[in-house]
């Protein structure tokens, strides 16, 4: 199998340590090596390198080569902008029909915290065998273990297939507390960890069957790539063919694993670190009667008195203080201030 990196977001919810010049992805924030790094060195434990692809946008060509000057420019795949995951998942898909090339395909974000690298690759070979066996379209869920509101989950039957997968029967976005208290609660629920195993031809099926307004565009783009794709519509890849497809499975995944979206999956990785009063200090940091805090300064001496569940992360981006119950909107109001011409990221 061929593994594919995705490397392409901006990483809006960790603003604004992660902006769009240097997003999550190219940070160090769960050891000394970026995200990007660590995935990529994981990975290379389990696959030869040369198996290993990173797909990005033009626009962070540079950093993937400075982080990763060991990857080649044929395992490099360049969206010309940022579309989202489908056209992203598409431009991969022929990439590789391309070149003939119908090999399974692991596609992967590069920001996950998953530490049990060999019981990954048990997942990956189960779900190439599934993919391959009968051209379909593989996920791994995780199998939850909180009532997480940051993640999307998926419904599946509960009769198992071979190796152990589920047919898909539905997805569920984010949802709110009371509702991820009862799905947690249920054996069939899984977190929609957007790793996706499958075929080019595959997702040239999907695409073509579901899509093809996008796929025909793409395939047919030629030379004009460059305008053809900033025109295709920012769509992910659940929404352009996951949901809609009739041969999706989920395989369950039961081990540790974090999606390092948000500054609340920093603070669980990082829980051993935490000070007597449960605060999590970054930088040049001194809190004062301050308890369950996350605290990242970047290159100023910050004091913090009095404080209890907040989110205060200061750079030379800005500053964000925040409650952490209201971390699930920080996404959308970095939005908000872009398009107000706030200047974030």
């Amino acid at each position: 199998m061929k593994i594919v990196i995705m490397a392409g977001g901006k990483g809006s919810r960790l603003w604004p340590r992660s902006v769009e010049d240097r997003p999550k992805q190219f940070l160090a924030l769960t050891s000394e090596e970026t995200m990007l790094q660590l995935t990529y060195r994981r990975l290379a434990r389990i696959v030869p390198p040369q198996q290993i692809y990173v797909v990005t946008a033009e626009l962070y060509r540079a950093l993937v080569l400075e982080q990763l000057p060991e990857l080649d420019d044929a395992r490099l795949i360049l969206e010309p902008v940022q579309r989202d995951t489908g056209p992203c998942a598409a431009l991969s898909a022929l990439h590789f029909l391309r070149l003939d090339d119908d090999e399974t395909l692991v596609m992967m974000p590069s920001d996950q915290h998953i530490p049990n690298i060999l019981a990954l690759y048990e997942a990956f070979c189960k779900a190439e065998t599934i993919a391959e066996a009968s051209s379909a379209i593989v996920t791994l869920g995780i199998v939850p273990v909180r009532p997480e509101t940051n993640y999307g989950y998926i419904l599946t039957s509960g009769d198992k297939r071979p190796e152990g997968a589920r047919r898909v029967v539905s997805f569920i976005e984010k949802p709110d507390r009371e509702t991820a208290l009862q799905l947690v609660a249920k054996p069939d629920v899984f977190w929609n960890s957007g790793i996706i195993v499958w075929r080019p031809s595959t997702i040239a099926e999907a695409m073509e069957k579901h899509q093809p307004a996008l796929w025909g565009a793409l395939t047919e783009a030629g030379r004009n790539l460059e305008r053809v794709y900033a025109s295709l519509p920012k769509i992910s890849v659940d929404y352009a063919v996951l949901e809609k497809a009739d041969n999706l499975f989920t395989l369950p995944f039961r081990y540790e694993w974090e999606d390092m979206g948000s500054w609340a999956s920093l603070e669980r990785i990082r829980e051993e670190d935490a000070d007597s009063n449960g605060n999590i200090l970054h930088g040049a940091v001194h809190a004062f009667e301050s308890s369950r805090n996350i605290i990242f300064s970047e290159g100023r001496k910050t004091i913090v008195i009095g404080a209890e569940e907040l989110i205060i992360v200061s750079t030379a981006e800005g500053v964000l203080i925040c409650h952490k119950s209201m971390e699930q909107k920080l996404k959308s109001i970095v939005q908000h201030v872009e398009k107000q011409g706030g200047g974030v990221g």
